[in-house]
């Protein structure tokens, strides 16, 4: 199915491997038992690495062929903190008439690499693959010790992918104190005041909670001819357009202010209330992701009752997908009551909390100094992520996470449609930049 990949330059096969792996159909459904591919596509990155002389760890986290392959590259310094290098196998699922290539072609047309996590988020495994193998055969031995970790399930939540491993496996990221992974180091290219452009580049420094909430109302069942004032199904329906409906306050937390402040010295643009989700619309397709991160929100997303149509059901259920800032879940809880009222229940199906670090140290002074290295005009500006990544589980254990993928992206491409859409593709050209910039931020790390 997928054959080996043995050019020496890394810029030259990542786009070989990042193609080999879309092939890999690692669809997850939620479901145990419709989920498909990490191992076998475990077991072939495993196959890269010890190619060219590392010994790899295979892991099945939690359930069978949920894969995950560990390798470390001892550095320099062995008595500094490990530095994790992690990167998702699994990818949302696609349905192929709705595309114009098969979403698990790896098909490399236009410029582009096209196929189901060609952005989510098998490029970055791909850049991780390549730069591994090349320290391996070139004999480059970075600052400190390397732990690049390929993993299952963050497209479910990690219950069977990183949640298990942190809570089984703990010894695996043994001596790791910071981390790189998604969402971040892409490119935004924003107008210039005083005329021209300037490309940004966004490192995610905090990252929303993830609360996925059942709401439950009961009441009395009955035959549907009736007159039945108390019915399971209004009062829920009631209680799910309101929340569904209701917008939380605005809060700016210290990563969107900076990123305000960075944006505004750039641009010029106001960011002021009271039409601060205006001016951040001129930013283009990126501020569906800034515009998201400004109040909590809760989303409907399912319904379930009845099981008969002359049958008023005892109960009726939703779930909504809530995303939290820092600092604002009990906040967030009270809120949710208050619109919900007394006759509806909540519960929380999964409860992973929000992250958040502050821009500076070391690290961050490395992706600066990596992406001026290939892109002189660069500017770096921390973001927070109105989604969630598997930096939540690695934050149990004291790790401090960063996202950071550097891309180079066309100003006309609307990246963040790219994300679980439909033609997900990612530039050729941002793969071989992003390749050589995390080359030169792992050995200057």
């Amino acid at each position: 199915m997928v054959g080996k990949v043995l050019v020496s330059n890394p810029a030259q096969e990542v786009v070989d491997l990042v193609s080999s792996l879309i092939r890999f159909d690692t669809s997850n459904t939620g479901e145990l038992a419709t989920t498909k591919g990490e191992a076998e596509c475990a077991r072939w990155i495993a196959a890269q690495l010890e190619e060219v002389g590392y010994t790899c760890e295979y892991v099945e986290s939690g359930a069978p062929g949920r894969g995950n392959v560990f390798a470390r590259l001892e550095g320099a310094d062995r008595s500094r903190g490990a530095l994790l290098v992690h990167g998702h196998l699994d990818v949302v699922p696609a349905e192929a008439a709705d595309w114009s290539v098969h979403p698990f072609s790896g098909a490399v047309a236009d410029g582009y690499v096209w196929g189901r996590g060609a952005i989510d988020m098998k490029n970055m495994v791909g850049m991780m693959v390549a730069v591994a193998r090349h320290f391996k055969r070139a004999g480059i031995v970075p600052p400190r010790d390397l732990v690049f970790a390929f993993v299952a399930d963050e497209e479910a939540g990690g219950k069977y992918g990183c949640g298990w491993l942190v809570e089984n496996r703990p010894d695996l990221f043994e001596g790791v104190t910071e981390a790189i992974g998604e969402v971040g180091g892409y490119s935004l290219t924003v107008p210039r005041r005083d005329g021209g452009e300037r490309r940004l580049y966004l490192i995610e420094t905090a990252e929303k909670g993830m609360l996925w909430m059942r709401l439950t109302a009961r009441a009395r069942a009955g035959h549907g001819s009736m007159v039945h004032p108390d019915n399971a199904v209004t009062v829920l329906a009631e209680a799910v357009a309101k929340l569904g409906r209701h917008q939380f306050p605005v809060v700016l937390s210290p990563a969107l202010e900076e990123f305000l402040t960075v944006v505004s010295e750039e641009t010029g643009y106001s960011f002021e209330a009271p039409d601060i989700e205006g001016s951040i619309a001129k930013l283009g397709s990126i501020s569906r992701f800034i515009a998201a991160t400004l109040r909590d929100t809760a989303n409907p997303t399912m319904l379930n009752a009845g099981y008969k149509a002359n049958v008023i059901p005892a109960t009726a259920e939703a779930v909504f997908d809530c995303r939290v800032l820092p600092g604002r879940q009990a906040a967030f809880e009270r809120e949710v009551d208050e619109i919900i009222g007394p006759d509806v229940t909540r519960e929380w199906l999964t409860e992973l909390p929000s992250y958040e670090t502050s821009f500076d140290g070391d690290l961050v002074e490395s992706m600066n100094a990596a992406l001026r290295a290939v892109d002189p005009e660069a500017r770096t500006v921390p973001y927070m992520l109105s989604a969630g990544t598997d930096a939540k589980h690695f934050a149990r254990l004291g790790i401090r996470c960063f996202g950071f993928i550097p891309l180079r992206l066309p100003p006309e491409l609307d990246f963040t449609a790219l994300f679980h859409g439909v033609d997900e593709r990612v530039p050729v050209d941002a793969l071989t930049f992003g390749v050589e910039v995390l080359e030169h931020f792992l050995q200057n790390c």
